[in-house]
């Protein structure tokens, strides 16, 4: 029999584990309960998801609460983020008392939702924090090496200054005024610089 409820007890605990952890955030208007976050977690920038929201009610038990419909009659929602805002639509789910609006994250950082209305008439006026969106850095598999990046756009700026420098020389633009010998030297050092760059290039090929 302990075996039993030992056996019991392991597999509520590995169920509690597996069971996946939303960062929302919920607050408390008088009777009414909000919570707010994001459909798909983590949010990640750029990807397509859904700012969710749950708004439940006390029930005629004590602890027990009942989800909300026709919240949205009288209340707009606008989601901000540092001092740009956008009023978005919400959308009913299936579920009693659980809403939805799309969203695709363009930057990272924090976002808030704000409600300003009435609900069934309690006057709703509230600015609800949801979690910071990342970078896709969380979600890459190999993970990018932006340093990389940085050293093929700073070779590719430089290749281009140099073919300017070349063409600048070539067509007079660019005036040597001690002749010949000034010419010889100004190309000796574009080539130098040519020579540099294909190091830097090899040097970053192999490195990868």
């Amino acid at each position: 029999m302990k075996i039993i409820i030992f056996g019991f007890i392991v597999l509520l605990f590995s169920i509690g584990m597996i069971v996946p952890s939303f960062a929302h955030t919920t607050v408390e208007v008088d009777q009414y309960e909000i919570e707010i976050g994001w459909g798909i977690e983590p949010p990640v920038v750029g990807i397509r998801n859904d700012i969710i929201l749950k708004i439940t009610e006390s029930g005629e038990t004590e602890g027990t609460y009942t989800g909300v419909t026709s919240v949205f009659k009288n209340l707009e929602a606008t989601a901000m983020y540092g001092g740009t805002t956008k009023k978005i639509d919400i959308n009913s789910d299936p579920r009693p008392g659980y809403y939805f609006s799309p969203i695709i994250p363009t930057k990272t950082g924090s976002y808030f939702l704000d409600l300003k209305g009435n609900i069934h008439g309690t006057p709703i006026d509230v600015q609800i924090p949801i979690e910071d969106v990342e970078s896709t850095s969380v979600l890459d598999f190999p993970p990018t090496s932006s340093k990389g990046s940085a050293d093929v756009s700073a070779l590719k700026n430089a290749i281009s200054s140099l073919q300017q420098d070349v063409s600048k020389l070539k067509s007079g633009e660019t005036s040597t005024s001690n002749g010949g010998a000034a010419y010889d030297f100004a190309i000796f050092g574009l080539s130098i610089a040519a020579a540099a760059i294909i190091l830097a290039i090899i040097a970053l090929i192999k490195r990868k």
